[in-house]
């Protein structure tokens, strides 16, 4: 089994920015590189929804929401996904988790306060 852990979650105020990161485990470096990447999110209430995913050669694709402030990219040697925010907002508040195939991070928390 694929492992994925999430961090660098937490509370920050509108207006600021944050990085998640994303450390694949049980997974080879070059197999991680061939994989496309994602990153979903679930406001309390609502259906989890794609946020990003970056594919193998590095071309990006956002959810229209975060066009222009959320960055996402890869780093194939250490196996991890990043996903840059920026000018974060009250309703960006949510559970990120990072996805991989078929196998999800446990979720990681980010609020926005007003």
């Amino acid at each position: 089994q694929v492992q994925l852990v999430e961090s660098g979650g937490g509370l920050v105020q509108a207006g600021e920015s944050l990085t998640l990161s994303c450390v694949a485990s049980g997974i080879t470096a070059i197999n991680f590189s061939r994989r496309v990447l994602e990153w979903y999110r679930q406001a309390p209430g609502k259906q989890r929804e794609l946020v990003a995913s970056i594919i193998t050669g590095g071309t990006t694709n956002y959810a229209e929401f975060v066009k222009g402030r959320f960055t996402i990219s890869r780093d194939n040697f250490k196996k991890t996904l990043y996903l840059q925010m920026s000018s974060l907002k009250p309703e960006d508040t949510a559970v990120y988790y990072c996805k991989l195939l078929s196998d999800w991070g446990q979720g990681i928390q980010v609020t926005v306060s007003s």
